[in-house]
C-alpha cells in the first residue's frame, strides 16, 4: 500500500520543473495517498506556491479535490481524497 501521504521537494526548481515534478506525482499517485505535501519554502518559494493555486484550485485537475496551506508558509498540500 501507499503511504497516505506522498511528499515532494521543490526546492530550487523552476515552477515548470515543478509542475512536471506535481503532475508526475498526480499520475503516479496510488488509491491509498490522500495528499501530497508540497515543500517550495518561504521566500524563494512564492512563485512555485501561486503556480500551486492556480493551476491545482477549482477543479482544473479531476484529482485535486481542494488546495490548502501546510504546517507553515513553504508547505501547500494537494487534497486528493478527504481522510
Amino acid at each position: 500500500m501507499d503511504s497516505p501521504i506522498m511528499v515532494l521537494d521543490l526546492h530550487g526548481l523552476r515552477t515548470e520543473e515543478a509542475k512536471k515534478k506535481i503532475d508526475a506525482a498526480l499520475s503516479a499517485a496510488g488509491a491509498g495517498v490522500y495528499r501530497i505535501r508540497l515543500i517550495h519554502g518561504y521566500h524563494r518559494g512564492d512563485a512555485i506556491r501561486r503556480m500551486i493555486y492556480e493551476e491545482y484550485r477549482f477543479g482544473r485537475e479531476p484529482k485535486v479535490l481542494r488546495v490548502c496551506p501546510g504546517e507553515n508558509e513553504g508547505i501547500t498540500e494537494l487534497v486528493l481524497r478527504e481522510y
